[in-house]
């Protein structure tokens, strides 16, 4: 494809003929010529957006934004309504390439009842490979929304599933060829697979409805850049036991290969929580089949301390993702 905004009738055979209206609350949706979408919310509930550019891979970038967005409001305590996208696709772009970003995005919209709301789709020659960048939009209903400034001294610091999960997948993913002369297909195959846990909407709903303080998906800079915002944001400190944080051996390994640190890795699939009660929110979260662990407590002050055995340091503000080092 040439540069450009993408030929009407390409937009209309690989990326409107994917859409799928899924949601009753939308009024106008994407289509030909519209720039804007509406959306008719009831009384008693609020509006929340997020957004996000997805630009760390090439492959797979369909789901991930669709699973990211959708974790950003969840982690609110608000359920995915929809996204509206903007899509820059290098010069010479394949329109298959587009055709099957859209696929991905529909099929993730579909299984979290989400809905394409619009947006634009542009061939260009300031990137070199595609570019998403994504404006969720969920709904809460007032006096039940979650912030990540609500973290209290004395609360449960908790986090669900597995950290690194993302950043895993795509290097297995993005580094297979190198990786196979150290791991077998099966071990890769594994780590790939890690995809299949990067939504966090389950707990947040879940959470939401429990009772928690504050929530925040672990994405760019690990749990470390996420336990380090959930307290600036919330004006404690923290008190967190390393070796409580849970990983992947999969995710522990590659870390290793490519000389990385696997706290500072992509982490969507996790969901940083603060809670009263988090054994009791850890129990609850069981009942669904969600994997979740206390790993510390909030504490008065702006201390932010890692504990591991005798060794006492402080954690550091987000750096850099470890996952470009590796790509």
């Amino acid at each position: 494809m040439q540069v450009g905004k993408v030929p009407e009738s390409v937009l209309k055979r690989s990326v409107l003929k994917s859409i799928k209206k899924n949601r009753q609350e939308v009024l106008l949706g994407a289509a030909v010529g519209e720039d804007c979408t509406a959306l008719r919310i009831p009384a008693g509930e609020v509006l929340v957006m997020s957004t996000d550019p997805i630009t760390g891979t090439a492959k797979d970038i369909g789901s991930l934004a669709i699973q990211i967005t959708a974790n950003d409001l969840a982690s609110s305590g608000a359920e995915p309504l929809g996204v509206m996208l903007t899509v820059l696709l290098p010069d010479g772009c394949e329109e298959a390439v587009l055709k099957d970003m859209m696929r991905q995005m529909q099929t993730h919209c579909e299984a979290l009842k989400m809905q394409i709301l619009g947006g634009h789709t542009e061939v260009t020659k300031v990137v070199n490979q595609p570019v998403v960048s994504v404006t969720g939009v969920g709904k809460v209903k007032e006096g039940e929304l979650v912030s990540t400034a609500g973290v209290e001294p004395g609360m449960d610091i908790l986090v669900t599933k597995w950290i690194g999960l993302e950043g895993t997948s795509i290097l297995a993913k993005e580094k297979e060829a190198e990786l196979l002369k150290r791991f077998s297909p099966a071990f890769l195959d594994g780590a790939k697979a890690f995809d299949q846990y990067l939504s966090v909407v389950p707990e947040g709903m879940i959470a939401g409805k429990f009772g928690v303080g504050a929530m925040h998906d672990v994405t760019e800079g690990g749990i470390f850049g996420a336990l380090w915002e959930i307290a600036e944001a919330s004006g404690v400190g923290l008190e967190i036991e390393l070796l409580k944080i849970p990983l992947k051996q999969e995710t522990i390994e590659i870390s290793e290969y490519f000389g990385i640190n696997p706290y500072g890795l992509m982490s969507s699939g996790s969901m940083l929580m603060a809670a009263k009660d988090g054994n009791g929110l850890v129990l609850e979260l069981a009942k669904h089949g969600i994997v979740a662990t206390i790993i510390g407590k909030a504490t008065a002050g702006n201390d932010r301390v890692l504990i591991n055995n005798d060794e006492r340091r402080f954690l550091e503000p987000p750096k850099t993702d470890e996952l470009y080092k590796a790509l």
